[in-house]
């Protein structure tokens, strides 16, 4: 217990899985934990209603990093959920007895832990418990800057919460942690499957053709609809900026991750992506304030064209640089 090292980090399921490799004896970065998971994405999903608007997302869904970065790596990746909550109590406390360090899904209004205007009701965010003392679990929660404690009942209530991605106490821990690896396969493999997510998918929702998507939803807007308009560019930029690591954030930490590789494998390719990536991570910024300024907008019909040309250019941008890593990651060393 008093070997592990707390890291505050980003998001929680990248810093989840980069502690667990760090305790384990693979040093790992956050960014290096995300990029090789592929965790970037882009998906517009009308199906999925938050607040009765779609759900837009710029990484891969929950579990996708947990599961993908352990296959990729080797580890051995042990994951159980349970019907009933007492069960999840009780392994949670022999995991933590053998010295073990449990991954943990939870929900995030129920930790009191976090300041009341933090809450939500959010069923996927990741935390670690590392130890326990008395009737409080030590953990720690990446999203903070030090260790916290939390009761067990506490606890009890965030991995048993009902709802959308209920985590029905999901606990997980690695094994078998390969410490050896082949970081240029490894990078290359992780790459490529990237390039697929964001400009390989057939589907006109998910990926770049999701950008463009949503580009045309914002230019088709009806001015004179000025209560819609303003709750639906609220919620691309809620969406892009507050909810988890947003838009710009996974777009900047996907170039921490090309940054970071590139001077693993002494690529200057991967480092000049980087800085494309880090410009085109502030193209989305810039899209946001478009968007808030359109929403705040009280004398005048905001004109729209403007804003989906903005998120266009960003698909643009996004596509060159995609066929640039593809086409890298294929070449042979």
């Amino acid at each position: 217990m008093s070997s592990f090292q707390h890291r505050q980090s980003a998001h929680c399921e990248s810093g989840v899985m980069a502690s667990l490799l760090t305790h384990a004896g693979l040093p790992m970065s956050e960014p290096m934990a995300f990029g090789l998971a592929s965790g970037l994405a882009f998906a517009y999903l009308p199906i999925v209603k938050l607040s009765g608007m779609p759900l837009i997302a710029y990484r891969m869904p929950p579990k996708h990093l947990i599961k993908t970065l352990s296959k990729r790596l080797g580890a051995k990746l042990h994951t159980q959920t349970f019907g009933k909550p007492e069960q999840g109590r009780l392994a949670l406390d022999a995991a933590l007895d053998s010295g073990r360090l449990a991954g943990l899904q939870s929900s995030v209004f129920w930790l009191p832990y976090f300041p009341p205007e933090m809450r939500f009701h959010f069923n996927a965010h990741n935390l670690l418990a590392y130890g326990r003392e008395g009737n409080d679990y030590l953990i720690s929660d990446p999203v903070f800057e030090a260790p916290v404690r939390c009761a067990s009942e506490d606890l009890q209530k965030a991995r048993f919460a009902k709802g959308a991605l209920a985590a029905k106490g999901l606990m997980y821990w690695l094994d078998d942690v390969p410490l050896e690896q082949d970081w240029n396969q490894l990078v290359r493999q992780s790459v490529l499957s990237t390039t697929r997510i964001l400009d390989g998918m057939p589907l006109p929702w998910i990926g770049i053709r999701g950008i463009q998507h949503l580009a045309n939803k914002v230019e088709q807007l009806d001015p004179t609809q000025v209560k819609y308009n303003r709750l639906y560019l609220t919620h691309i930029v809620r969406m892009q900026e507050e909810i988890g690591t947003g838009g710009a954030g996974f777009r900047f930490m996907y170039a921490s991750f090309l940054q970071e590789a590139g001077e693993k494998l002494g690529d200057a390719t991967l480092q000049e992506a980087s800085m494309q990536l880090t410009a085109i991570g502030d193209n989305w910024r810039q899209f946001a304030s478009a968007c808030v300024r359109a929403s705040r907008s009280k004398t005048e019909a905001p004109n729209f064209a403007p804003i989906a040309q903005q998120l266009r250019g960003i698909a643009l941008q996004e596509r060159a640089l995609m066929k640039e890593l593809g086409a890298w990651a294929k070449r042979k060393r």
